[in-house]
């Protein structure tokens, strides 16, 4: 073989070597838009949120990143639909990861396994449940509402049965021995929305949805179920305060992606989406509406979904709530 021919053939398979090199190398992410799934209806505290970070988000990542309301049986139908998507960084889930954790727990027959199917990237927000009441009810703290509770027939708005807000509801009445009938909904803004018009007399829901509407006096708050108060509220006592010793519970906004998703993806998601949540401007913004910013590594997450499961299971077996 000549020197020019061995040459030749020597180039040729350095540059085939060169080319399935990089073709078995995954291209950079984000290529593409990126969906942000909320499994719940537009409005909600998740939907807040998610609205809140979704343009800085794709102006850090040189992408769109789309919200997509999928909402329906609690959250599941768009867990289920991120949980069975391309483990590929490109469908994200924005929930209530302590809804989430519950869910194993009170439904029978879910699709999906959250500790199995999806793997946490960071929690994002913290905000209380703030206990509230239609104007019109007579009581203007947890012990005024008690008593009442044994006296006259009270409606407990439920943003969605086995929710957070539902359980929060069942852990208080076993606790302070009150009295109250749950109507479900299908989401936090309806409940609301119910209670403001007067057909439903009580609910819990996150801070960040809530608010606003004590603040222009549509409901009226007895109660923040945190271990301190809230500076935004600082006159409205806990319900630990109010008798029901270490009482504490509330809407934590984390995301997810499905299991698989490359380790690289996830980190660089976790990076993105702490810049974005803890800029001035959102942190400042979610202060003003009762949620405070707070984040986690993606090991974190997961041991927090881990406890939240663990707790939140055992109110489910003493209340014996099971949905098929």
């Amino acid at each position: 073989m000549t020197f020019n021919r061995r040459s030749a053939l020597l180039g040729v398979a350095a540059l085939l070597s060169a080319t399935t090199t990089a073709l078995a190398q995954p291209a950079a992410w984000p290529a593409k838009p990126i969906r942000l799934i909320v499994p719940y209806p537009p409005g909600g505290s998740s939907d807040i949120i998610a609205r809140s970070i979704s343009q800085p988000l794709s102006e850090l990542l040189k992408q769109p990143v789309i919200v997509e309301n999928k909402p329906g049986a609690n959250g599941n139908l768009g867990a289920d639909f991120v949980a069975k998507a391309p483990a590929d960084g490109y469908s994200v889930l924005l929930c209530d990861v302590g809804a989430l954790a519950i869910s194993p727990s009170v439904y029978t027959k879910l699709q999906f396994n959250p500790s199995t199917d999806l793997r946490g990237v960071t929690m994002l927000a913290y905000s209380p449940h703030l206990l509230v009441v239609h104007p019109s009810v007579k009581a203007n703290n947890l012990k005024e509402l008690i008593a009442l509770s044994k006296t006259e027939d009270l409606n407990f708005a439920v943003t969605a049965t086995g929710s957070a807000p539902h359980l929060a509801g069942v852990a208080l009445e076993r606790a302070s021995g009150a009295k109250w009938q749950y109507v479900p909904y299908k989401g936090g803004v309806t409940a609301i929305q119910d209670t403001v018009a007067g057909q439903t007399q009580i609910l819990m829901n996150g801070m960040l949805a809530t608010l606003p509407h004590v603040q222009s006096g549509k409901l009226k708050v007895l109660g923040v179920s945190k271990a301190t108060r809230m500076p935004l509220i600082g006159d409205v006592p806990t319900i630990a305060e109010q008798g029901v010793t270490g009482f504490d519970s509330g809407t934590w906004q984390g995301i997810l992606v499905p299991k698989g998703t490359p380790d690289a993806v996830v980190q660089q998601l976790n990076k993105a989406l702490i810049t974005v949540i803890r800029s001035a401007d959102i942190r400042s913004r979610l202060a003003g509406q009762g949620a405070e910013v707070v984040t986690m590594t993606p090991a974190e997450q997961d041991q927090f979904f881990a406890k939240e499961r663990a707790r939140w299971a055992a109110v489910v077996q003493a209340a014996n709530i099971r949905l098929d």
